[in-house]
Parts: structure tokens; C-alpha cells; sequence
């Protein structure tokens, strides 16, 4: 079931002047020479793994997003998708701007959105190129915090796969493709090897920058520039407040400036809202490595940069590699950066448009 009714880019505005550490350019290279792609290769001033991963914040590209996606966010209407269990996603349909060639459904990265800038941006491409765009929010992400009493958290794919079916049966799209980014990225992976069973009828995935291996993201994040550490926490923390302040008789957070680190924040949220024993199973519990991949066939392909800061690269290597999976391993690229031009249209964009166009 879904009804009608009726915000954020995954790193923040830059409002200060940031001092970039710079990051080898070879850095872990040769463990993936096989695979390591030459298609991005931006200009010397976009190199910068820091500069790429904050890049579709920086005013000289957020205002000509906001002005390309305007067709795409005048022509959306939200929809609750009925996910299982009583739980509710939600999210915004646009048509194609032409004859349907099929739907795309956007999934965003942690503390991102629907409405996410790197959502935009590729939505008003697809959106362009014929596609139905359905930019989903994860719970508590976005406008959603009312929707759901229980708390997000990384390892709730069975509603995500819920709701995609549920789009799926409601709206009958000629073909369907899901995209991802970060986290996002790691969700649709996840319901790619998922698809087949929920009969979901799931032609492509593409996803940029997934998260492999959570407890590497988390020590990359604890031990990297502050810059991302900062964002996350706060934006977090904000979460949690909003959350509690709708239902004040389930949660009492207190101030969560007391726990100073993102791996002290999860722990404590692990141990006492989720049914996950320790931080350990929690973080492994989404983790794309061992034999998760293995049954993978529905045909996935993950893009990583070689210099992203977030998403380490020897966690690729830790990878499956089922026949429906292609990786790329760009030299550049910072986190769901690729951005080759401060003027509004992204490398990766266009990348994502002309292989959901080819393979749907």
C-alpha cells in the first residue's frame, strides 16, 4: 500500500575556511591495479580527496543543483510506502519528462535525504533521460521522524526491500533500478541479493561509494579529518533530539554531548535500542564482506575512488566477486565526490544517467 501526503546534502555547507591535508594519490593503488579505472580524472584543482568529497555544498555548484532539479521537485508528490510490520518509509515520486522508459529509486547516505544535493542531481538527470524518480528516505531521515516510534538504524534492510516492492506492485514500472549512494549504496547492494527471493523484479543497481566494512568506515571517520567527524556527530545528535521530542515517553537521551566519539555514541545506542549483542555484531550485521555477495544476481555495479577518505580501499578487496558484480576503482574521486566542474553537472551524474540508460 502507498498513500499521498501532503532538506540536506550528506556533508554540510562549508562555512569556514578548512585546512586540506593532502592524500597520496597512489595510495593503496597497486592492491587494485586490476580493476583501477582511468574514466574520472578531474582537474589538478579538483584532486583534492577533501575538496571531491565536499565539492556539491560549495555554493559555486548547491545553486545551480537547486535551479537544474527544480522540474524534478515542482513535479514530485510524496508517498508512504507500507514497508511490513506496521512500518511506514516514505519518499518523492517525479514522472519522466517523457514517455516512461521505467523507475529509478534514489537511496541517500547516512544523515542525508531525499533532498540531498547528490539526490537531486542525479534525480533531475534520470528524470531527463525518461525515468520515473522515486527519491526514498530512510526512518528518520528527512521528513520521516514522525512516521516510525522505533529508532533507525543500519540494519533494518528488510523494510527498505519492503517498500520497494510495495512501489513496485503499486506503480508496475516498465523496469526498475535502484541507486545508492554511502550507506544508500550499501542498502541497495543489500537489496539487490534480496530482490529475487521478495520477488522484486530488480534490473539494475548502481552504487557510489558503499559502505564494505563498517568498522573500517567508523575508524576511518574516528581517526580522519575532524570535518566529517564533526558533521556526523552533530547531524546525529540533532536526529536523536527531533526524534525524542515526538515521542518523549519512549526516549530520554539526556545531553548526548557526553558521548564524545561516533563509536561511543553507537555503542550506547547498539546496547540499548537495538537487539544487537555488542558493536561488534551491529557493525558487522551490514557489512558487505565474507559470503554476502555470493548470491548476488541481479546486475550490480559498485564505483569506488582510490583516494576516498571514508571508505578505505582495502575494504574492496574484501569483496565477493559474484558474475553480476562489476567494481570500478577510479584514482580520484573522494567520497560520492566524482565532481569534474563547479558548474552544476557532476562526472558521476552522467555516469549513472548512461549506464541506467544502457542496461533498463
Amino acid at each position: 500500500m502507498l498513500s499521498d501526503s501532503g532538506d540536506s546534502a550528506e556533508f554540510g555547507p562549508v562555512s569556514r575556511y578548512v585546512a586540506l591535508p593532502r592524500v597520496p594519490t597512489a595510495q593503496t593503488m597497486d592492491a587494485t591495479a586490476s580493476i583501477a579505472s582511468t574514466a574520472f580524472q578531474p582537474s589538478a584543482l579538483l584532486r583534492n580527496p577533501h575538496i571531491q568529497s565536499v565539492a556539491g555544498r560549495l555554493p559555486a555548484r548547491s545553486g545551480r543543483i537547486a535551479n537544474r532539479a527544480r522540474p524534478l521537485v515542482e513535479s514530485a508528490r510524496r508517498l508512504v510506502l507500507d514497508a511490513g510490520s506496521g512500518i511506514r518509509l516514505a519518499g518523492y515520486l517525479s514522472p519522466a519528462a517523457a514517455t516512461s522508459r521505467g523507475l529509478v529509486v534514489l537511496i541517500h547516505g547516512w544523515e542525508g535525504c531525499a533532498n540531498s544535493h547528490y539526490m537531486l542531481s542525479a534525480g533531475a538527470l534520470l528524470q531527463n533521460a525518461g525515468f520515473d524518480v522515486f527519491r526514498l528516505n530512510l526512518r528518520d531521515h528527512g521528513d520521516t521522524f514522525d512516521l516510525n516510534e522505533e529508532l533507525f538504524h543500519s540494519c533494518r534492510i528488510d523494510e527498505v526491500v519492503n517498500a520497494i516492492r510495495t512501489l513496485q506492485t503499486s506503480l508496475r514500472p516498465r523496469r526498475l533500478a535502484v541507486v545508492g549512494h554511502s550507506l544508500g549504496g550499501n542498502f541497495a547492494i543489500r537489496v539487490a541479493i534480496r530482490a529475487p527471493a521478495q520477488g522484486i523484479g530488480l534490473d539494475r543497481v548502481f552504487a557510489v561509494a558503499p559502505v564494505v566494512r563498517p568498522a573500517s568506515t567508523m575508524r576511518a571517520l574516528e581517526e580522519g579529518l575532524w570535518l566529517y567527524r564533526r558533521y556526523f556527530l552533530n547531524r546525529w545528535r540533532q536526529s536523536l533530539y527531533r526524534k525524542a521530542a515526538l515521542f518523549p515517553n519512549r526516549y530520554q537521551f539526556g545531553d548526548l554531548g557526553r558521548l564524545k566519539t561516533l563509536t561511543a555514541t553507537t555503542d550506547f545506542f547498539v546496547r540499548h535500542y537495538t537487539e544487537m549483542e555488542s558493536l561488534e555484531a551491529y557493525l558487522e550485521g551490514y557489512a558487505l564482506t565474507g559470503d554476502r555477495l555470493a548470491t548476488l544476481s541481479v546486475p550490480t555495479h559498485a564505483i569506488f575512488a582510490a583516494d576516498d577518505p571514508i571508505i578505505p580501499l582495502a575494504d574492496v578487496e574484501l569483496l565477493a566477486r559474484p558474475a553480476a558484480l562489476d567494481i570500478e576503482v577510479c584514482r580520484y574521486g573522494g567520497h560520492c565526490g566524482f565532481v569534474d566542474t563547479l558548474r552544476g553537472n557532476s562526472w558521476i551524474d552522467e555516469r549513472i544517467a548512461e549506464d541506467v540508460g544502457r542496461r533498463l
